[in-house]
């Protein structure tokens, strides 16, 4: 064996990226790995650009779902666009959602025991995210946007965020959780400007034109980043299947980090659903103002998930969890609750987005403590994992949210604070999952005090 080859001793072939050193690429020829030069992690002008890439794709991955809740005002606004009624609109938001969020696990799984698949999962999903929505253009059912914009666009949206997100695993390991505190700022930085675009839209071109257009724009913004992201360490035609580590199962922190993460997510999503009709009915304010309203969330939580993902690279990710735990409850229970005013009303969204919004920014963090404690997990099966425990959430809050709304106010307080109207129980519901997002810090806490 020459000095550029080393034996590898691995209780599988061939190794994750995180098992071989940074400045490793490898050829397989008889189980032998060849060290090659790599561009390095964490810095240099490919790293960065593979960031950009994996932020800018967040926007044709989750604008549409974000900014859904402009279709669903303009459908039901406009009765007559659809055969059969409007009653089931709202079915076509959590549908996209709930499958973009729950077959993470599984496309997850696959890319990570089969990654020679990842280069064909990008556009297999561009193609089926653009086929479902130019469908929908021409849809006159409800059932029929379900399926199209909900099913078949959903599911290639997740085919198209899954493999981007394991190229920016590679490229950032000391610096990853500033790197996903970027990538989920570029999807909140989406749901600042997208809603009004469309909204624009819906009113002067109506929602088949708008659908035809925002087509147009997904395939134009992802297939040249589909052709530049490209994985740090290349894989050999070769490769032999990677088999899963399933050891994560045997990790305590594991299961409190996740039942965090469900709990966390139950009422995380009702502020984006209920938050402007609540400006307008309980607080009285215009529609325009209750979109600003909900628009300053995704504004904030730009900053809030860069802030959080940072510090999961110099402190143990519990303090991150703690801190979006607390500042998320507080903001709930101090400033919507007793939100009379448009004033309070706003604050909430500056103080809710920045804390709350930066919760998925801990999962870097997660990654990173769990394989600490075991060096074989695949962090972006793991990954996987995270972001369907979050689909569970989301799925579960939107017919929870429904049984909580009261007609005739909560508490029998009339409307003047929050907590006396109709969304008293939403509030105090979303307050309570916040603080409970804080589970794995409290969990890991106990662990600690039992074992000294």
């Amino acid at each position: 064996m020459t000095s550029s080859q080393r034996d590898v001793e691995l209780d599988h072939f061939p190794p994750t990226s995180s098992e071989l050193p940074e400045d490793f690429s490898w050829n397989v020829h008889n189980t032998e790995i060849e060290q090659l030069p790599l561009p390095p992690p964490d810095t240099g002008k490919a790293a960065w650009l593979v960031l950009a890439g994996c932020s800018l794709i967040q926007a044709p991955v989750w604008g549409f779902s974000i900014a859904f809740g402009v279709f669903q005002e303009y459908y039901s606004s406009h009765p007559n666009e659809l055969d059969g009624g409007t009653a089931n609109v709202a079915v076509i938001g959590t549908t996209v959602t709930g499958i973009l969020y729950l077959s993470s696990p599984f496309t997850f799984a696959i890319l990570t025991r089969w990654p020679r698949l990842r280069r064909w999962f990008g556009p297999i999903g561009l193609v089926l995210t653009a086929i479902g929505f130019l469908l929908s253009s021409f849809a006159t059912n409800v059932w029929q946007l379900i399926v199209t914009q909900g099913v078949l666009s959903g599911l290639g949206c997740g085919l198209l965020f899954t493999p981007t997100t394991l190229y920016l695993d590679e490229w950032f390991i000391k610096r990853k959780g500033l790197a996903y505190g970027i990538m989920w700022a570029g999807k909140s930085a989406t749901g600042v400007a997208l809603p009004f675009i469309m909204e624009s839209s819906l009113r002067r071109y109506g929602p088949k034109v708008t659908i035809r257009g925002w087509t147009v724009a997904t395939v134009l913004l992802s297939a040249p980043l589909l052709y530049f992201l490209r994985p740090r360490i290349p894989i050999s035609q070769s490769a032999a299947v990677r088999r899963l580590n399933m050891n994560f199962v045997r990790l305590p922190a594991f299961w409190m980090l996740q039942i965090g993460n469900i709990l966390q997510s139950l009422g995380y999503f009702l502020p984006s659903t209920y938050l402007s009709s609540y400006a307008v009915q309980q607080v009285g304010t215009s529609t325009t103002v209750g979109t600003v309203v909900l628009a300053i969330v995704n504004v904030t939580s730009v900053p809030g998930g860069i802030v959080l993902g940072s510090l999961n690279d110099h402190f143990p990710v519990t303090l991150a969890i703690l801190i979006s735990s607390l500042g998320s409850a507080l903001a709930v229970f101090f400033f919507w609750g007793f939100a009379s005013h448009v004033t309070l009303l706003t604050i909430f969204s500056i103080t809710y987005g920045f804390f709350a919004g930066g919760f998925s920014s801990t999962w870097s963090g997660v990654l990173t403590d769990l394989k600490q404690q075991s060096p074989a997990l695949d962090t972006g099966f793991i990954f996987g994992l995270l972001a369907g425990g979050r689909g569970i959430g989301n799925v579960i809050s939107g017919p929870l949210s429904v049984a909580m709304m009261t007609k005739d106010g909560w508490l029998g307080g009339g409307k003047h604070w929050g907590y006396g109207g109709e969304y008293g129980a939403i509030i105090m519901f979303t307050g309570a999952t916040s603080l409970l997002g804080g589970w794995g810090w409290f969990g890991r806490y106990c662990a600690g005090r039992h074992n000294e």
